[in-house]
């Protein structure tokens, strides 16, 4: 296992991935906020859905997801149509439009990285990847109540004669 300086170096370094994230919205179109953004990317990737399994990916209760969702429909971005197995229910789809928008999203996005990251190699941005995608399993769904570290963790700073 890492040393605890490790992991606190760590924490500070995940802090400072807001940055990157601060860079990748200030891309964004002026009329797709983030949230705007969140939702044409969720429905990019997982295709059409109700409200409330929206609400559920993003992370957020259903009256967040409703002004995200009524963003987006003003819009044209997403048509909201009948769920057939239960009419008080909405499913959400990207339309023609919303594919577009969620097209220059991807490109922004990528041309972005692609220029922050143009001293990396191709290896380097691949080991990130792997990592990353290490980190978030690691951690699991984070839309569950969070797991507490378990009490064999210490939480001070080891010393070379502790270890």
């Amino acid at each position: 296992m890492a040393e605890q300086a490790q992991f606190q170096e760590l924490a500070h370094q995940l802090s400072a991935v807001g940055a990157v994230k601060r860079d990748l919205g200030r891309i964004l179109p002026h009329d797709c906020p983030a949230g705007s953004a969140a939702v044409l990317t969720l429905l990019g990737r997982h295709g059409d859905m109700r409200m409330s399994k929206l609400a559920e990916l993003l992370a957020v209760d259903m009256s967040v997801t409703s002004r995200h969702v009524a963003h987006v429909a003003e819009r044209g971005w997403i048509d909201r149509s009948p769920d057939p197995a239960d009419k008080r229910s909405r499913i959400l789809h990207l339309t023609d439009t919303g594919r577009e928008q969620l097209d220059t999203l991807y490109r922004r996005s990528t041309e972005l990285l692609a220029d922050r990251l143009s001293d990396w190699t191709d290896d380097e941005v691949g080991q990130l990847i792997g990592l990353m995608t290490r980190l978030r399993a690691s951690f699991g769904d984070c839309r569950t109540a969070p797991r507490l570290p378990s009490p064999a963790i210490e939480t001070t700073t080891r010393t070379p004669a502790s270890t």
